[in-house]
C-alpha cells in the first residue's frame, strides 16, 4: 500500500533556513544535504527535491539574508527622508545592523562572499549591492551610492575582520567626505 504523500508546503523554506543554522553554526564546510536535512527534521530526499544542488541551496539562502537586509532599509524611516543628513543615517543604520546578532551578520557576509568561489551566487550577491545602490540613489547619484555602498562592506569587513567594534563616528565622517561636493 502506498504511503499518502503529506501535505507541507513550508518544507522548502524551513530547509533553507536550517541550511542558514548550519552555515551560521558549522560555515558553508560544514553545509551539505544531509546536516540541513537533520537540521530540519525532514527527510534527505526533501533536501535534495528542492535543491539538486548545494549552490541551489546557498542561492536560496542568500537571496532570504538579501531579503531580510532589504526589509531593514526599506523600513528605515531615517534613510528614505530627504531632509535627514544622509550620512548619519547611514552610519546610525550600519551600526544598528553591526551592533544586532553578529553572527546574523558574519554569516551574511561568509554567503556573500561565498560567491568569490562559488559563480552560481555571483547574481544573487550582486541582487544585494544594487537593492543598497537603488535606496541611496534615492537620495544621491548612482555614482556616489555605489561608492557608499563599497565604503559601507570596507567598513563591516574590517570590524568584522579584525574584532574592531563598528565605530559609528569614524563611519559617519568618511561616509560625509564620500557626501561631499567635489
Amino acid at each position: 500500500m502506498a504511503r499518502a504523500r503529506r501535505h507541507d508546503p513550508e518544507r522548502r523554506d524551513r530547509i533553507v533556513d536550517a541550511a542558514l543554522r548550519v552555515v551560521g553554526r558549522s560555515g558553508i564546510a560544514g553545509l551539505s544535504h544531509r546536516t540541513v536535512a537533520a537540521e530540519a527534521d525532514v527527510p534527505l530526499g526533501s533536501t535534495t527535491y528542492h535543491f539538486a544542488s548545494l549552490d541551489e541551496l546557498l542561492v536560496a539562502a542568500l537571496r532570504k539574508a538579501n531579503e531580510g537586509f532589504a526589509r531593514l532599509l526599506r523600513e528605515n524611516p531615517a534613510l528614505n527622508a530627504p531632509d535627514t543628513d544622509l550620512a548619519a543615517a547611514l552610519a546610525r543604520f550600519m551600526a544598528e545592523w553591526m551592533g544586532g546578532e553578529r553572527a546574523r551578520v558574519e554569516l551574511e557576509y561568509e554567503l556573500y562572499l561565498a560567491a568569490l568561489r562559488r559563480p552560481a551566487l555571483r547574481p544573487v550577491a550582486a541582487e544585494w549591492a544594487e537593492t543598497f545602490v537603488t535606496a541611496l540613489s534615492r537620495r544621491t547619484d548612482p555614482v556616489t551610492a555605489r561608492a557608499l555602498v563599497a565604503l559601507i562592506d570596507g567598513i563591516c569587513l574590517q570590524s568584522l575582520l579584525t574584532g574592531y567594534s563598528y565605530d559609528e563616528e569614524y563611519a559617519r565622517e568618511m561616509l560625509s567626505r564620500v557626501l561631499r561636493p567635489a
